[in-house]
């Protein structure tokens, strides 16, 4: 089988990282296997889970029986609320490598600021320590508001690699990419879908018959076009071949500012404030 060439973004610390990538998100651990091999088969390399998904053992055994070199693999991991502290967080990072059954990661992520805890800084502190003792190739954060990043910024830590948020064409997060891009953080989205709440819609469905395509490659183009990386997640072995054929069309200028067009608050999984206290 021929597999995509899949391009990659080069992260603020060097790293190339594979901008389109799978996640396991709402997978169950004993589906994860199944679901992480078609992945695999289909020729994805970066691998998104967090302790909190309970299937880092299942994207683990897919892993382990994949035969395919760990230096070849981008695996990304996060540790969830209940682990944050420096002492927390640095056991977190081993539980995760254990359940994984890997000697390091490629990225780990703080998943949630949670300011109202005021803990993230100290957590923080935990992850620049596994970079400082290179036990970790790259670290970042998901759902982090630009408040977030600058208290980060402000007491002279690292700058994150990647922020992973919520975004696709009904949630375009304008202000936090905006931040993201003036630090040299890279945009992650997660849902880059909208969990297809998007995909019926009339503008991209024209779209994406133009291009002979289907409209979740349409969005998906749409987000790989403005530099950022993206992780769908399907449990369907066809779906995730089709979400990684992507890079044999281009949209147009105009195509771009119709998908941009049809931002509403579309928030497809939890809400900041569920977090933030």
């Amino acid at each position: 089988m021929n597999t995509p060439l899949i391009p990659t973004v080069t992260l603020n610390n060097g790293i190339e990282m594979p901008q389109l990538g799978y996640g396991v998100f709402q997978v169950p651990d004993a589906e994860t296997t199944a679901a992480v091999t078609a992945a695999l088969d289909a020729g994805y390399r970066s691998i998104d889970t967090a302790a909190i998904y309970g299937n880092e053992a299942g994207v683990g055994r897919a892993l382990a029986d994949s035969g395919i070199a760990r230096d070849d693999l981008f695996v990304t991991s996060k540790v969830w609320i209940a682990d944050h502290g420096y002492d927390a967080a640095l056991r977190a990072y081993d539980e995760s490598l254990e359940r994984l059954g890997l000697d390091h990661l490629d990225l780990f992520l703080i998943h949630w600021p949670t300011p109202a805890l005021g803990t993230y800084p100290e957590t923080w502190r935990a992850l620049e320590e596994l970079y400082a003792e290179g036990r970790v190739r790259a670290i970042g954060v998901s759902n982090f508001e630009p408040e977030h990043l600058e208290r980060i910024a402000s007491e002279g830590g690292i700058v994150p690699v990647v922020n992973q948020v919520e975004l696709h064409p009904a949630l375009q997060n304008r202000a936090v990419a905006a931040a993201n891009a003036e630090r040299g953080i890279v945009t992650e989205a997660w849902s880059p879908l909208a969990q297809g709440a998007v995909l019926g819609d009339a503008s991209v469905v024209e779209i994406a018959d133009r291009h002979g395509k289907t409209p979740a490659q349409a969005v998906l183009r749409w987000h790989l076009q403005q530099a950022r990386i993206v992780i769908p997640k399907s449990v369907t072995p066809a779906r995730i071949a089709q979400n990684l054929d992507v890079f044999d069309f281009e949209l147009t200028a105009e195509e771009l500012a119709t998908i941009d067009a049809l931002e509403r608050d579309g928030r497809t999984g939890p809400h900041p404030a569920q977090f933030n206290g």
